[in-house]
C-alpha cells in the first residue's frame, strides 16, 4: 500500500487491545482501538480501516453480530475481518459462518498474527487495485462515449455543411473555423450558371421531365463545384451560384472559376445532346465576375445559409442571363486576371439591368494550351 495500513481492534478488554497495538505498531501499522461492538461499527465509518481484529465475546453485541453487520453493509462487505478466539473449534466454525476471513486463537503467536494480517492486507490491496481499475475503466468508457457522441454531432454538422461547402471547407469549419462564417469583406470570383430556355420548357413539359432535367443539370455542375473546392451559394430553380476564394482562400480563384466553367460547358454538351434527342431545347449559360463582396451566414436559429452580396454578385448574375447556350461571359476585371489563360472573343458593350453604364464582356472560346 502507498500508506501505512490502518487496523481496527474491537475488544472490550483494554489490555487485549493494547497488547495487539504493541505487537503491530512496530511493524508500521496504525492501530485504532474500540471497546465495544457499537463503538467498532461507528469507527468503521468515521475512520475506515483496512482490516478488523474482532473479539467474539463482548457485552453489547457479540463479534459474530458485528461481523454480520459488516458484511451486510455494501461499503464494508469486503473488508477483511479476523476473529479473535480463545475457545474451541465451534467458535471457529461460527466465525466463518458469520463472514470472518480468518481467526486467531489466544494466546497470540506474534509471527502467526503478523503473517495472517499481511496475507489479508495483501488480498485487500489486490481488491482495491481491481476496484480502482474498474472505476478508471468506467470513466474511460464514459469519456469515450462522450467523444463518440461529439464526433457523431460533428459528422451530422459536416453533412449539413456539405450542402453548402466542398468537403475540405466543411471539414475546416467543423474543426473550429466557424468564425469564417461571420460577415466579412473579401475579393472573390462569382460564377453563375443557369439553363437557357428553361422557363418555356417548364411551362410545357411534364413535371417528371422538368425534375429529371434539373437533376441531370445539378449532377453535372455539382460534382465540379466539389472538385474545384468552390463554395456552393445556392441551388435556385435552374440557376447555380458558386463562390471562389471564400471562406477558404484560393490564390488563383478567377482562373479556377474559368477552368471549371470550361469543364461545365464540355460536360453539358453530352447532356444537352441527350435533351435535344428528347425534344428539350435547353442549354447552359455561364457568367463570371471578379471583385469585392460581403459574405457571411444569414438566416435564423435552426436554419442558416451562406450568402455573398455586392456588385460583383449582381454583375456575374447579369452576365449569366445574357450568355447564350454554351457561352461563358467574363467581366472586364475577370478577363484581365486570366488574359494569359484563355482565348476570347469580345462581346458588347452590353446593357445590363441595374448597371448605369454598358459593360464590356468577353466570351471564352477555349483555354490556351
Amino acid at each position: 500500500m502507498d500508506r501505512a495500513a490502518r487496523l481496527l481492534v474491537v475488544d472490550d478488554t483494554p489490555q487485549n487491545g493494547r497488547l495487539l497495538e504493541a505487537m503491530l505498531t512496530p511493524h508500521g501499522y496504525t492501530v485504532a482501538l474500540a471497546l465495544s461492538g457499537g463503538e467498532g461499527l461507528a469507527k468503521l465509518h468515521s475512520e475506515p480501516p483496512d482490516l478488523v481484529l474482532l473479539d467474539i465475546l463482548m457485552p453489547d453485541m457479540t463479534g459474530y453480530d458485528v461481523c454480520r453487520r459488516i458484511r451486510e453493509d455494501p461499503a464494508t462487505q469486503l473488508l477483511p475481518v479476523v476473529m479473535l478466539t480463545s475457545s474451541g473449534e465451534q467458535d471457529k466454525v461460527n466465525a466463518i459462518e458469520a463472514g470472518a476471513d480468518d481467526f486467531i486463537g489466544r494466546p497470540f503467536n506474534p509471527q502467526e498474527l503478523l503473517s495472517r494480517v499481511r496475507s489479508l492486507l495483501r488480498i485487500k490491496e489486490y481488491h482495491d487495485t481491481i476496484q480502482k481499475q474498474t472505476a478508471e475503466l468506467a470513466e474511460w468508457n464514459r469519456t469515450l462515449e462522450e467523444r463518440v457522441q461529439s464526433q457523431l454531432g460533428q459528422l451530422e454538422g459536416l453533412d449539413r455543411l456539405r450542402r453548402y461547402f466542398s468537403a475540405p471547407v466543411a471539414d475546416v469549419i467543423v474543426s473550429g473555423g466557424a468564425q469564417l462564417l461571420e460577415p466579412h469583406r473579401r475579393e472573390v470570383t462569382i460564377l453563375f450558371c443557369d439553363l437557357r430556355g428553361f422557363t418555356a420548357f417548364a411551362a410545357n413539359a411534364e413535371p417528371e421531365d422538368v425534375m429529371g432535367a434539373l437533376s441531370e443539370f445539378y449532377e453535372a455542375v455539382g460534382e465540379l463545384i466539389l472538385r474545384y473546392e468552390a463554395t456552393l451559394e445556392q441551388f435556385a430553380g435552374d440557376s447555380i451560384m458558386a463562390i471562389f476564394n471564400d471562406p477558404m482562400p484560393c490564390v488563383d480563384h478567377t482562373a479556377a472559376a474559368v477552368r471549371m466553367a470550361v469543364e461545365i460547358r464540355e460536360r453539358m454538351r453530352a447532356v444537352t445532346d441527350a435533351w435535344r434527342r428528347n425534344g428539350f431545347d435547353l442549354d447552359a449559360g455561364i457568367g463570371i465576375a471578379e471583385g469585392y463582396a460581403t459574405l457571411g451566414r444569414v438566416g435564423f436559429e435552426g436554419r442558416f445559409d451562406y450568402r455573398a452580396t455586392g456588385t460583383v454578385v449582381n454583375l456575374a448574375s447579369r452576365l449569366c442571363s445574357r450568355a447564350l447556350g454554351g457561352q461563358i461571359l467574363l467581366s472586364p476585371r475577370a478577363y484581365a486576371t486570366v488574359t494569359d489563360l484563355v482565348n476570347i472573343e469580345p462581346v458588347g458593350p452590353l446593357e445590363l439591368k441595374g448597371f448605369h453604364d454598358p459593360v464590356n464582356a468577353y466570351s471564352v472560346m477555349s483555354l490556351r494550351q
